[in-house]
């Protein structure tokens, strides 16, 4: 059921090998991610629940009983399935009834509220998330180094094509997003633009609780400044309230409205890492929180690419935010996580990949070449703390990525440079 023109993404053979191992994969992510073609590209036939046709003819049939939408063309797609959460139940029933794997993928722009569910579906239905497009799929990196290769400790050592800034602000401020590929950046900035403005007029109150748009809108003003940091709630409180003489936003109104952006797949979390330690050493334990993708934080912020390149300070934030969004995508492909790290003393790492059996590799993402330096040095002063620590993990390896960098290879200290236009998972 492949669409005409489709871009093959990173998630297709892990949504093929999921199908393999359960009766069902619940694909996750941003609206307008790509998620509904992923699906098609595996599946044998199809139910789109939001479907108009027939007066929403899926939708009620779906809403009398479930099964009535099933088919017997397997895998079977089921879009927008959240709209009748009764599915989720019928799914799973249908999967322990006849002991099947890969029957269906269901695909949603919105994650319901569980609370009413028989079951969760574990051991039945695995949750894939899918992040925007990164740089290698929409061909801007060429993928000469893998970011599972880097664990190998390879020799790595070629030139890059010479690096512009306006064209790392051009590709970073982009986006990923499947339907503005053949956009400009401004172009695509307005894209999102109004993916905001849909957002908090219409998506926010999609289990059926009133919300106010405009204090959403300046939650996701606050988030978008504050993006690859540890922004505290106090802050973003602060943020929501219009005057400073108007009483601030409640603890549970915020943790409301941080949910409603969770579940809408509009932010995601990088967790903190702690590199078995002993107690002696303080370890963060704050995520950051980030935008789905880095055009929604420029949009957000009224920036466009002329702007950044007059303000490089913000703009290396944004571009930290486009690393680890590719770095997400490409660890996920072999299991693994990315996380960050902080400590007590204030040393940082600003990424940190850990694959299922504990080896982890760190990285600092640099925007200019004359930072290089100061990466690597950053790396290696706390894998010499590490190392000094009793049961301190190092790491497998340490990575400067480094957008001006016109090479990739590995330095006589044992720290990898790597420009972000030649990873790969």
């Amino acid at each position: 059921m492949r669409r005409d023109g489709y871009v093959p993404r990173l998630i297709d053979d892990e949504l093929k090998r999921s199908l393999s191992l359960f009766g069902a994969v619940n694909l996750t992510g941003p609206k307008w991610c790509g998620k509904t073609w992923a699906a098609y590209n595996c599946c044998n036939s199809a139910t789109l629940i939001a479907d108009p046709k027939g007066n929403y003819q899926n939708r009620r049939l779906a809403m009398t009983d479930p099964t009535l939408i099933f088919k017997d063309d397997l895998p079977q797609l089921i879009d927008e399935w959240q709209d009748v959460p009764g599915i989720w139940d019928a799914v799973r029933y249908r999967i322990d009834d006849t002991g099947k794997k890969g029957m269906y993928v269901l695909t949603g722009s919105a994650t319901p509220n569980r609370k009413g569910f028989v079951h969760s579906g574990t051991g039945r239905i695995k949750e894939l998330r899918m992040e925007t497009m990164t740089l290698f799929e929409r061909g801007i990196s060429d993928g000469r180094v893998s970011l599972k290769g880097l664990f190998g400790h390879p020799e790595i050592s070629f030139a890059t094509q010479e690096a512009e800034l306006k064209d790392v602000i051009d590709y970073t401020v982009h986006g990923g997003w499947p339907g503005t590929m053949g956009m400009s950046a401004d172009a695509s900035l307005e894209v999102a633009r109004g993916y905001i403005e849909t957002l908090v007029n219409n998506d926010i109150s999609f289990d059926g609780v009133d919300r106010d748009p405009a204090k959403m809108l300046r939650l996701i003003r606050s988030l978008a400044r504050n993006e690859s940091t540890t922004v505290s709630k106090r802050t973003l409180k602060r943020d929501m309230t219009e005057n400073p003489d108007d009483p601030q936003i409640a603890d549970n109104t915020l943790d409301d409205y941080l949910s409603v952006l969770e579940r809408l797949h509009f932010t995601d979390f990088q967790l903190a890492f702690n590199p078995n330690m002993r107690s002696s050493v303080r370890v963060g334990k704050t995520p950051k929180r980030h935008l789905a993708d880095p055009s929604l934080t420029a949009a957000a912020l009224g920036m466009n690419t002329e702007s950044y390149i007059n303000d490089l300070n913000s703009f290396g934030y944004l571009f930290e935010a486009m690393c680890v969004h590719d770095l997400k995508a490409y660890a996920m492909l072999s299991d693994g996580n990315v996380m960050h790290y902080r400590d007590g003393d204030g040393n940082e790492i600003d990424a940190v990949v850990e694959l299922p059996d504990g080896r982890w590799g760190a990285f600092e993402v640099k925007t200019g070449a004359h930072e290089i330096d100061e990466g690597a040095r950053s790396l290696l002063k706390m894998d010499t703390k590490i190392r000094g620590q009793e049961n301190g993990r190092p790491p497998e390896f340490m990575c400067v990525i480094c957008g001006m960098s016109n090479a990739a290879y590995l330095r006589d200290d044992g720290v990898y440079v790597v420009p972000p236009t030649v990873l790969r998972p």
